[in-house]
């Protein structure tokens, strides 16, 4: 059989009983565990998950090759897809189902419904799952019970409300699910063991159709600080067993999820047109902060970035602000929106793309590596990266007051620079970079935070001698021609740096360049870059490490451009 966790978060006991016991404390860090199932850990992982809302699908495509008589070793057998309801937000898991259900092949989808998902889910779908039902004769019999349920004593009303429970999944059951082509069974108390083992191992011996199996669970049950605090559960640092309270370094900047929020919160204090959106991830975005400064201007769409994003360019289009917070692996997921509905129409949408870059212990399927390739490529499109945290309120500022067309700004997970911070943001001459320091034979063009590292490189090459000018470029699109040319005429090599993938900021200025003829009259020309690869979980630092992005490589990137021996060897 085929077990296929949702996100998978949940797959560390999974990982415990799949002879993975002794390796558990090595989890989220470098050369150990995943925080995810993972293809390539362990042969019980039969797929990868992180992102939402692909199990169902997944387990599909399993259901099909087994009937069609795929990998016979070891031998296809059932594909059970486990399921939140914070999951079942997102469009995909509709798809799935849907294309499940008219196949009618037998396949298992587990629906664990814990009324959570990172934070409380919203939408409509939520309401269902909760047993909100709105047909005639069932809401005539609901206030019916409510007026009656005023005139009795407290104890007796908990106990009819419990009945009325009872009263709504019978009434209710899975209409829904039932339609799309799947047996419904359930709901079910997802801790009753006894139950639920039962009926696994009814369904096992005689389903032969898609079914369905709706349980109830309690996030962090029996574990009372879990229990407490549901929405606190998720991306957590190390913690007290007994308290349940984090261990967090002491910060010596603030973050740049929290600069975004407070920036934010005072350019909307100003401005009644500005709102704000997230799918699902008000926390880590920083819009619970702006929620609570302006309730009625920010809207959590759940899981559903594609039509997050179509929902901000319809916004756009009727004449508000909209800022669309989602971090850089999540708004790959609404690309085509961004293409067709956002800057194909030229509308003003703001993309606020937080965890940019490497961010450590998730690893490879949350890094923000490829924003700036699929955005700079676009006609139209404005794409920034903050430096520091007071560049980030810069950059907001800038993209309140642009409403030519889309426009984009990145920033990283964690702590700023330190760096002083402006009372107010200041307006940016869209495409216009900054220099930081002026020097001679080989410029380093910067984009984005690497800025503090190129600085410490400089430091270490200053006692050898050598004096490199440092440019801020801020904006990938459009490039700072005049920047840029006067770099690379005026130094005999020119380095650029970013946290991105192949194919962004140091590839448009590559293209300048060529189509200037600048390499004709021999320009030495680097691009530092992510690698080619999926980088694997670890410290951010030490991420940066492996993709030669730290001060160390840096340094030793100049050095060997320019020639110069490190060592008694070539850097």
């Amino acid at each position: 059989d085929r077990l296929i966790w949702d996100v998978s978060h949940q797959c560390y006991p999974h990982k415990i009983l799949t002879g993975r016991r002794d390796r558990i404390r090595t989890l989220r860090q470098k050369g150990g565990l995943s925080g995810f199932t993972k293809r390539t850990e362990s042969p019980y992982d039969p797929f990868g998950a992180a992102h939402s809302s692909t199990s169902i699908s997944a387990a599909l495509g399993f259901t099909m090759a087994r009937e069609l008589g795929g990998a016979p070793d070891p031998v296809l057998g059932d594909a059970i897809a486990v399921i939140g309801d914070g999951a079942l937000s997102a469009g995909m898991a509709y798809e799935a189902l849907n294309n499940a259900g008219h196949l009618g092949k037998r396949m298992f989808v587990v629906l664990n419904d814990n009324e959570m998902s990172i934070a409380p889910p919203t939408g409509a779908m939520s309401s269902y799952l909760s047993r909100m039902y709105a047909d005639k004769p069932a809401q005539d019999l609901k206030h019916a019970v409510k007026n009656a349920l005023t005139f009795m004593p407290g104890p007796i009303q908990e106990g009819a409300r419990r009945a009325k429970d009872l009263l709504k999944h019978a009434t209710v059951g899975g209409t829904l699910f039932e339609e799309l082509g799947f047996n419904y069974l359930g709901p079910i108390d997802g801790h009753d063991l006894d139950q639920l083992l039962w009926v696994f191992r009814t369904l096992q011996a005689r389903a032969d159709e898609p079914m369905l199996i709706h349980v109830l669970t309690k996030k962090g049950k029996g574990y009372a600080p879990a229990e407490g605090s549901a929405d606190r559960g998720h991306a957590r640092a190390k913690f007290d067993l007994v308290t349940g309270q984090q261990k967090k370094a002491a910060s010596n900047a603030p973050s740049y999820t929290k600069v975004f929020a407070n920036a934010l919160i005072d350019e909307a204090n100003r401005d009644d047109k500005i709102v704000a959106i997230t799918a699902a991830m008000p926390d880590g975005t920083g819009l619970d902060l702006f929620a609570k400064a302006h309730p009625d201007r920010m809207f959590d769409v759940a899981i559903a970035e594609q039509h997050g994003v179509t929902f901000c360019a319809g916004l756009a289009a009727g004449g508000m602000k909209p800022f669309c917070a989602m971090y850089s692996t999540f708004l790959q997921r609404g690309y085509d929106q961004v293409v067709h509905d956002v800057a194909l129409q030229g509308l003003p949408v703001r993309f606020a793309i937080d965890r940019a870059g490497l961010v450590g212990a998730d690893g490879a399927t949350h890094a923000g590596s490829f924003d700036v390739t699929y955005l700079a490529t676009l006609p139209g499109m404005v794409v920034m990266a903050a430096a520091d945290e007071a560049e980030l309120v810069h950059m907001i500022a800038t993209a309140v007051a642009h409403d030519s067309g889309p426009i984009a700004f990145r920033y990283p997970r964690g702590e700023g620079e330190g760096v002083d911070m402006p009372a107010r943001g200041e307006v940016l001459e869209i495409g216009r970079g900054r220099m930081i320091r002026e020097g001679k034979r080989v410029a380093i063009l910067s984009f984005g935070t690497r800025l503090g590292e190129v600085m410490r490189a400089c430091e270490s090459l200053g006692a050898k001698g050598i004096t490199p000018t440092v440019a801020d470029a801020r904006f990938a699109k459009p490039l700072d021609r005049e920047l840029i040319l006067r770099l690379a005429t005026e130094h005999e090599a020119l380095i650029t740096i970013e946290e991105g993938a192949v194919g962004g900021f140091g590839s448009h200025v590559a293209q300048l360049l060529a189509d200037e003829g600048v390499f004709d009259h021999g320009l030495k020309f680097r691009s530092m870059v992510l690698p080619d690869v999926f980088i694997d979980q670890a410290s951010p630092a030490d991420m940066y490490a492996t993709a030669g992005l730290n001060a160390p490589q840096i340094e030793a990137k100049v050095l060997d451009v320019l020639g110069v021996a490190q060592m008694g060897k070539r850097a």
